[in-house]
């Protein structure tokens, strides 16, 4: 049985204030709650409206009504299980192999998907500027699809974390060099920007390669990429390269 004061935190945990305060984050369906069961993170609660899972360790599952449910998920439409994790302690980022770099990517959606595609194309270290959006935000972790748990994401100051790097620093700009025809460093740290206004100055001057992807369209009228669309375009062509 469940109570309205642990659905009402559970709800909270929707905004990240409540998040921190508490260190805790949902994840909603089977499959993600599955395999984050098979991470590091600590499982708090495990809630579903059918028999799913048994016991995790210590935490044996709560039956809820589909009512319950609704009133403690983000989504529209909500699966029949939700889980409470722990925030897992934030792991330093070192200076090595492929690191994807985001600079104030704002959209939930937008890092659930980039943080999967660090996944799928081998990126283990993604590092977010400190006005990116929460990677624990619910939108984020349900994106993720479970990858969460297999990419380290850390939140640094990116200006800083730019300057002390030896390694290559690249960025994707409409004049930068063709990334088809550029020959791409095998360890660098590849910045991706804003939805709207792209990498700002303060980071544009730690660079040391711009890229662009070129548009092929006869009426060359669109205006840019979606971040992580330019983002799974970029890591593909680092794996291609190398």
């Amino acid at each position: 049985m469940v109570s309205k004061n642990q659905i009402k935190l559970i709800a909270s945990l929707q905004q990240k204030k409540y998040r921190d305060q508490y260190g805790l984050f949902i994840a909603e369906g089977f499959k993600v709650i599955d395999e984050l069961l098979q991470s590091d993170f600590e499982l708090q609660g495990l809630y579903q409206t059918e028999s799913l899972f048994g016991a995790i360790g210590t935490v044996e599952p709560t039956f809820i009504t589909s009512a319950e449910l609704k009133k403690m998920s983000a989504l529209t439409s909500p699966n029949n299980c939700l889980a409470v994790f722990k925030i897992a302690p934030q792991k330093i980022p070192n200076y090595e192999g492929l690191i994807v770099a985001l600079d104030e990517v704002r959209d939930p959606g937008n890092l659930g998907t980039i943080i999967r595609l660090c996944d799928w194309f081998g990126v283990t270290q993604l590092v977010c500027s400190l006005q990116s959006a929460d990677c624990y935000n619910p939108k984020v972790v349900q994106a993720t699809m479970g990858s969460l748990k297999r990419v380290n994401v850390s939140y640094v100051d990116l200006e800083s974390f730019l300057a002390k790097s030896s390694l290559p620093v690249l960025g994707t700009f409409m004049n930068g060099a063709n990334v088809y025809q550029s020959t791409l460093p095998l360890q660098a740290i590849v910045v991706m920007g804003n939805e709207a206004n792209g990498i700002r100055p303060e980071i544009e001057k730690h660079l040391t390669q711009r890229l662009a992807i070129p548009r092929f369209g006869t009426q060359q009228e669109t205006e840019s990429l979606n971040v992580a669309s330019a983002t799974a375009i970029l890591l593909s062509e680092f794996r291609r390269g190398n």
